[in-house]
């Protein structure tokens, strides 16, 4: 039995040459080069774009000429075709105290173009549609029971509840660039295909077969991505718009706690995804070789002992017990619930006091159930980490919970899109807008 919890809304506030020697955005702390091959003036759309759209204010041609190194007139010439293809919106001009012209005012473009981020989850399977400024245009989320789920059934589910969202969206005149799917479990970012997702008992699953037989995805481009990288990238994400930093600055290991537990690396304000895509599968790293089998068929992983379901048993809980719900005996000062907490707190700790320590991040960042209990989790966790991570002594740690908000990954995967149409502005330049 599942219920279905409609979330739609109208909007949710989640160049060719140098001129000098190579510049460095003072904004963003990052050098950046102009294009020097056959696929020029591609590069430089793309360049001028990301420029555009990482800005978190509005920016200007100049702007973007002076934080790229390309020239003003070559600026002015990407910013014409960037905002013809609706992929950028020019502003009034910003009446100022300079001589000349006034400058003009650049911002992604609203409700043009729409990236999908589609989710499976143990819990739900949702849908949301962003658009270039990252903004929430429509969502829904169905909750029910998806543990040792049908994947056709499940997928065929998913693809119903994404046709009114397509729609809709063409309906307002946006166009939708893509689609990407969220599961909890290893897929390679870019694929279409599920290897292994242990808590949905899904096995080498064509997700994109699927969906893509749907009539609102058949002429989409489909692919998947791992939950905790997509939950992670849309921190990234966050944490550079908030803070007004270049996503070269984002640097941190994200744990993000649900049924399962998943990780992620972020280094340069990318994913490190390593060989084959699977990077970060934390909550498979043993905790205890004689503790309780895992999914996965292995012995005392850390999902057995700070997975919500081993949390909820630990603090006398059902499964379906909230986090909330936990949180709020913890604080009342239940010593069930406080045993549960510590218990996940410490495995977290020396999990991810390794974890830390081989790829040399400082800051660890929690998500999903975590960032709801991140305040009782982070003693235990600090404690871990201040006595095994060998930088400590040097370098300060930290752990914080996620800004990314509810459902990081549906948005993260709609991010990944978006990041699409960033990299090859071209393809819907060519395409007329």
């Amino acid at each position: 039995m599942v219920n279905a919890v409609d979330h739609t809304t109208s909007a949710v506030p989640a160049g060719a040459e140098t001129r000098r020697p190579l510049p460095r955005d003072r904004r963003r702390g990052a050098l950046t080069r102009p294009a020097r091959q056959s696929s020029l003036r591609e590069h430089n759309l793309s360049l001028a774009l990301r420029y555009i759209v990482d800005s978190p204010v509005p920016t200007t041609r100049a702007r973007v000429a002076d934080g790229t190194g390309l020239t003003k007139a070559t600026v002015s010439e990407l910013v014409d075709l960037l905002v013809s293809a609706r992929l950028v919106t020019e502003l009034e001009p910003e009446a100022g105290e300079r001589v000349g012209r006034p400058g003009v005012p650049l911002i992604p473009a609203a409700r043009t173009f729409v990236g999908l981020g589609l989710e499976v989850q143990v819990d739900h399977i949702a849908v949301r549609a962003v658009d270039l400024q990252g903004t929430t245009m429509y969502e829904r989320v169905v909750h029910g029971d998806y543990r040792r789920s049908d994947p056709d059934l499940t997928l065929r589910q998913l693809a119903k509840l994404v046709e009114p969202v397509v729609a809709t969206a063409r309906a307002q005149g946006g166009r939708v660039a893509g689609a990407c799917v969220s599961v909890p479990g290893l897929a390679r970012l870019g694929s279409g295909v599920v290897r292994y997702a242990p808590n949905l008992g899904w096995e080498d699953i064509d997700v994109t077969h699927v969906l893509g037989s749907s009539s609102a995805l058949r002429d989409v481009l489909i692919e998947v991505g791992n939950d905790a990288d997509l939950g992670a990238l849309a921190e990234a994400r966050t944490r550079s718009r908030l803070a007004g930093l270049s996503r070269l600055d984002q640097n941190f290991l994200f744990i993000a706690g649900e049924v399962g537990i998943g990780g992620a690396i972020v280094l340069g304000g990318e994913l490190a995804s390593g060989m084959h895509g699977w990077s970060g599968e934390i909550g498979h790293a043993v905790v205890d070789p004689n503790g309780p089998r895992c999914n996965c068929g292995a012995m005392g992983c850390l999902e057995q002992f700070a997975g919500k379901d081993a949390l909820s048993r630990a603090a006398g809980l059902s499964l379906e017990a909230s986090t909330e719900t936990l949180r709020g005996m913890a604080l009342k000062g239940d010593l069930q619930a406080i045993g549960a907490i510590t218990t996940a707190a410490t495995a977290l700790g020396r999990t991810a006091s390794s974890a830390m320590s081989l790829i040399d991040v400082d800051r660890l960042i929690l998500g999903g159930a975590y960032a709801v209990l991140c305040d009782l989790l982070r003693p235990g966790i600090e404690a871990e980490l201040t006595s095994r991570v060998i930088s400590r002594r040097w370098l300060p740690l930290h752990v914080e919970g996620a800004v990314s908000g509810e459902m990081a990954s549906l948005t993260g995967a709609a991010l990944r899109v978006i990041d699409h149409i960033v990299a090859d502005p071209s393809e819907w330049v060519g395409a007329g807008g």
